[in-house]
């Protein structure tokens, strides 16, 4: 078959089909040239300060020469270092998402498959099998762990805060002697708030930054509030919340001005002051997570950094996203293993 005949079956592809043949060739003809130049950036930003060992912190470091990897798309140099404090060797890589993996040629698709949120098994197929969903689980979980250290910043102005729940899961564990398994989400054993609902908390002012986090099951309490988000808050800030209690007392106990909002929705507004922001924010948050058919309850804090990032950044999936996503995740400190990653359990 020559390259006539080939330009005429690729005209004939459809849309997705074109992509996946450009994804295909470049996967064979690239090697490993955007996976390096990734690394480089790595190396630049982690080392812009100077180097540093990710064992004991130490600036007392030293190049160590160079090590070759072998991986499916060919061999790869990769510059080694050693702290002359604790003695150990580490490299570029070392406590990131990306240490050990054989497969550097593929994380950059692999981002793009998380940016548009495919499942798995879909990711497996736009790889072309060369990894399994299995293996993909813990790179997403991996990528997942440096996410949820992305530092939120302090409030400025109004703050919108406001309780969303979901439904306690142990998806993937065997042997539940509790209760009886669920398929596919399930639904809970008693009606409204109880001990089978996971609070999830959601603040967000009008410059869009935003902090998410699991408190716990059942309702919320004030003393969980203090500790999730009581360093992001100053006396500047104005609360607006919905008329739970908790967040009355909180405000009290923080002395901030605070506006209430009933669940009748009788009155949404009061001039500059609602919750409409956060509760889009929790429209689109239960929008996008129910793709998965219910998330276990220990990996949930990951899927909610992942939403974060995610609406942060507009859903684009460009260039610049896949490269802001990957290298980011690299300079926070990883150490979750396939091991621990599976024994996770949910600890409130």
């Amino acid at each position: 078959m020559d390259i006539r005949e080939l330009k005429k079956l690729a005209d004939a592809l459809d849309d997705n089909g074109k992509q996946e043949l450009i994804y295909f060739l470049q996967s064979r003809s690239m090697g490993m040239k955007a996976p390096i130049r990734m690394v480089d950036e790595i190396q630049e930003q982690k080392h812009k300060d100077g180097l540093v060992c990710p064992h004991c912190d130490s600036h007392s470091v030293v190049r160590f020469g160079k090590y070759v990897i072998k991986t499916r798309a060919g061999e790869v140099k990769r510059q080694r270092y050693r702290c002359k404090s604790c003695r150990l060797t580490f490299n570029d890589l070392t406590n990131t998402p990306l240490q050990r993996t054989r497969r550097p040629h593929l994380w950059v698709r692999f981002i793009e498959c998380m940016i548009e949120g495919f499942s798995l098994r879909k990711c497996a197929e736009l790889l072309h099998d060369e990894v399994t969903h299995v293996t993909l689980f813990y790179w997403r979980h991996k990528i997942l762990s440096a996410l949820k250290q992305f530092p939120t910043e302090t409030f400025q102005g109004i703050i919108e805060m406001d309780e969303t729940y979901f439904l306690f899961s142990e998806k993937g564990k065997r042997n539940m002697t509790e209760r009886k398994p669920r398929k596919r989400g399930g639904k809970a054993k008693y009606r409204g708030i109880s001990n089978d609902q996971v609070c999830v908390l959601v603040a967000r002012d009008r410059q869009k930054t935003t902090f998410s986090g699991v408190l716990g099951r059942g309702r919320i309490r004030t003393t969980k509030l203090d500790e999730a988000i009581g360093e992001y808050l100053s006396d500047s800030n104005v609360l607006c919340t919905d008329s739970w209690r908790a967040f009355s007392s909180y405000a009290n106990t923080k002395g901030l001005a605070h506006y209430r909002f009933k669940s009748d929705g009788k009155q949404r507004v009061k001039g500059v002051y609602h919750i409409q922001n956060v509760n889009s924010y929790h429209s689109r948050l239960k929008r996008w997570i129910d793709r998965f058919n219910g998330v276990a309850t220990k990996y949930l804090q990951h899927y909610l950094a992942w939403f974060r990032y995610l609406d942060s950044k507009e859903y684009e999936n460009t260039m610049s996203n896949k490269k802001n996503m990957l290298v980011s995740s690299c300079l926070f400190t990883v150490k979750e293993t396939n091991t621990n990653l599976r024994r996770a359990s949910f600890s409130f």
